[in-house]
């Protein structure tokens, strides 16, 4: 059997940052293809600049990638970070301003519509969506913190029996020198390791009835 992956999203999905061939969608592949035992092939349509609107659009009236949606086994979805950018750069990175509440509210919205949708193509339960969580760009701005940490705590709330998401911010947090591009807002090859890392530990039920891989590799006393 062949599975079809279906990559979502904004820069991260296209792999800014990293190495050739060193971004999250290639890595995770080579992840599902272990675990599922099965060649598994890839469609990324990734956009840089990506926002949640703009997606929300591209999944309502883009016929291309609803027919892509429809036989899709595996979905991933990154998207939130260019609203939290331009609402950012409209108030000259007063992140205090109401306007970031607003844009918090809108994110939410499209990504319950996004979803939606996507549920509403979908014939059966055979597949699995994994939603990319943020990580704060800016770690020593208090008030951007809180929204990452606010929004991230939305899309856990979207879990379900084929829906999880992969964890950020805690992974990231203290660790950006590291993990982060020299640009400090894209990561680098070791940041999207870790997302791919992050992604695994989501499992892959539906498609496999796995224990959890962290749970998998302990050793046998």
């Amino acid at each position: 059997m062949v599975y079809r992956y279906l990559a979502l999203g904004d820069s991260l999905t296209v792999g800014i940052g990293a190495l050739f061939g060193s971004g999250f969608v290639p890595l995770y592949q080579k992840r599902l293809e272990y675990h599922l035992r099965s060649a598994v092939l890839v469609s990324n349509q990734g956009i840089n600049g990506l926002t949640s609107q703009r997606l929300l659009s591209m999944v309502k009236y883009n016929q291309y990638l609803r027919n892509l949606i429809v036989h899709a086994d595996i979905i991933t979805i990154s998207i939130g970070g260019n609203d939290l950018i331009q609402a950012a750069r409209s108030t000259r990175w007063n992140l205090s301003s109401p306007l970031f509440t607003q844009t918090l509210d809108v994110c939410e919205h499209n990504m319950k519509e996004i979803l939606s949708q996507i549920q509403s193509l979908k014939k059966d339960s055979s597949y699995f969506i994994r939603l990319v969580g943020l990580y704060n760009p800016l770690p020593k701005n208090e008030a951007a913190y809180h929204w990452v940490k606010q929004y991230n705590d939305f899309l856990t709330s979207r879990d379900s029996h084929n829906i999880a998401t992969a964890q950020l911010l805690y992974a990231f947090q203290g660790r950006e020198r590291e993990l982060l591009f020299f640009d400090r807002v894209h990561p680098s090859s070791k940041g999207y390791r870790v997302i791919e890392s992050q992604l695994d530990r989501t499992g892959y039920a539906p498609l496999l009835q796995l224990e959890k891989p962290y749970t998998l590799r302990k050793k046998k006393k």
